[in-house]
């Protein structure tokens, strides 16, 4: 199936008040798993590339880029490609050459005002290129790993009001949000601020994305999407299932095995088993949700 814009995958999504999932892929395990657990589900998916799988590849986007494009077209469902967490401008303009649907610009780093305005130089270059561009405000913490950030730490929450003049400034599609996740969780303990993300709904026009959703638990996750999150991140949650299924394989191989396709195997298999409950976790909306919120 030709591969999908991003933006009219979110846009049905937040049509039907349901989330849409979007996995991070380092390898082509990653995609193939990622495809066929939406397969099963019947769902559209978005396959992200970010800019640290880029740089584990030696710098070059073309090569996972063509995989997951290849993966993709070969679905029997909706896919759509994402390049997520870019800093660096020369990266991001290369999306529109290999596919990509939508891009994530990472200015949260920088000082308000620098952040305002490489993001909307980015959305510019973006919308000219007919791509969805998502932009951060707040600090999602455990990037690259950095710890989580207090709940109390400066811009460790996105502020509603600045939140509204920030996506009117830039002009971005979608904005993440600091709510109380973290990236790299290996453990889902994770408590988010359902109160903030009602907030922040009414404050901006765009859908909210949460990043860091690997340390959400699934009763946290499915009320942020009845609240009005419209895209979830997920990464480390593949990472687990695959080091996992790695791990307990060799552990058992006698000393002689070399087949990488023996481990492989049932990393994909362990990859798709938790996709799918992503998937179905935020397929499922709260009967109780705010129809307000969409």
């Amino acid at each position: 199936m030709p591969l999908k814009p991003t933006g009219d995958l979110i846009t049905a999504a937040r049509a039907e008040r349901r989330a849409l999932a979007a996995f991070n892929v380092i390898t082509l395990e990653h995609a193939e798993a990622i495809v066929a657990a939406a397969e099963t589900a019947q769902s559209p998916v978005i396959l992200q590339i970010s800019e640290n799988a880029v740089k584990f590849h030696h710098g070059r986007l073309t090569p996972i880029a063509r995989a997951c494009a290849a993966v993709a077209e070969a679905a029997g469902i909706e896919v759509a490609l994402h390049l997520d967490h870019v800093e660096d401008p020369a990266l991001l303009r290369q999306a529109a050459d290999h596919g990509f649907g939508s891009a994530m610009f990472d200015g949260s780093h920088l000082p308000y005002a620098e952040n305002v305005q490489a993001t909307r130089e980015a959305a510019d270059w973006a919308h000219s290129r007919g791509l969805w561009l998502e932009a951060e405000l707040g600090k999602v913490g455990g990037k690259d790993g950095e710890p989580p950030l207090s709940a109390h730490a400066p811009g460790a929450r996105t502020d509603p009001d600045e939140a509204r003049e920030f996506v009117a400034a830039t002009g971005v599609d979608a904005l993440a949000v600091a709510v109380g996740s973290s990236h790299a969780m290996t453990d889902r303990s994770a408590v988010l601020d359902h109160e903030l993300i009602a907030r922040l709904r009414a404050a901006v026009g765009v859908p909210l994305v949460l990043h860091g959703s690997s340390g959400v638990p699934d009763e946290e996750l499915a009320r942020a999407v009845a609240g009005g999150v419209v895209k979830v991140n997920i990464g480390t949650a593949l990472n687990i299932a695959f080091t996992g299924a790695v791990r307990a394989w060799l552990e058992q191989a006698p000393a002689n095995a070399v087949d990488p396709r023996k481990y492989l195997a049932p990393a994909r298999e362990d990859m798709a088993e938790t996709a799918a409950h992503f998937i179905n976790v935020l397929s499922v909306l709260s009967p109780d949700a705010d129809q307000e919120g969409y």
